[in-house]
């Protein structure tokens, strides 16, 4: 996947104060490109749709800036995909604000979490399955939005940890760490397992590092 030169073409996030949503934010993104086949065909956006419903990709960067203020807490479900779209569309317009902007904020990788509470998979769709909640169209950003918010509710109130995860990336031993290493988040080598929720004392962030690399 090509990060750097790759572009969002659906921007979706909840801001969410003290477990309820306050704010929606959806916004379709005019990259001023044609769209793969594939990707029409898997989404169902087109590029009549970005053309005539899409916000410049300028003024995308310039809303998440403003929403992305310090000491927020970013939730996503294989964040290291998402934050490095995230770093990559800041740093095209702001170069100089991008690093510290993305290292201000906390960062939680759902997915991580998931590892240590169920089994094999761990897509954002088996996590809805595993917590038995409403299912969505996962092929559209508002909707995954909608989802993980559900999923990380579920999670709290399954087991109220989800803090000790913040800045802690598990990434899979066999393929390792998905383009770039940011120097603010930790990552940990994550097996799979199939034990199911883990013992506290075991979760990935409490874990010596050395007794998993392989």
């Amino acid at each position: 996947m090509d990060f750097i030169n790759n572009k969002i073409i659906e921007l979706a996030m909840f801001t969410v104060i003290d477990g309820e949503v306050v704010d929606r934010y959806d916004e379709f993104i005019n990259i001023g490109e044609p769209l793969a086949p594939k990707i029409m065909e898997i989404t169902g956006i087109t590029n009549e749709r970005l053309r005539n419903e899409g916000i410049d990709e300028r003024n995308a960067a310039c809303d998440l800036k403003k929403k992305l203020t310090a000491g927020t807490v970013m939730v996503a479900h294989n964040c290291q995909f998402d934050l490095m779209f995230i770093y990559f569309l800041l740093k095209r317009y702001f170069p100089s604000e991008a690093d510290d902007i993305v290292s201000n904020l906390y960062w939680i990788d759902s997915m991580t979490v998931l590892k240590d509470r169920k089994n094999y998979p761990h897509k954002l769709i088996d996590a809805v399955n595993h917590y038995n909640l409403e299912k969505v169209n996962f092929h559209r950003a508002i909707d995954d939005t909608k989802a993980l918010y559900y999923v990380t509710l579920a999670m709290k109130e399954e087991r109220d940890d989800l803090k000790e995860y913040i800045n802690i990336f598990g990434y899979n031993p066999k393929y390792g760490v998905t383009g770039y290493r940011f120097p603010f988040i930790e990552y940990k080598s994550q097996p799979y397992h199939n034990c199911g929720l883990v013992n506290p004392e075991r979760i990935l962030p409490r874990k010596n590092l050395n007794h998993w690399v392989r």
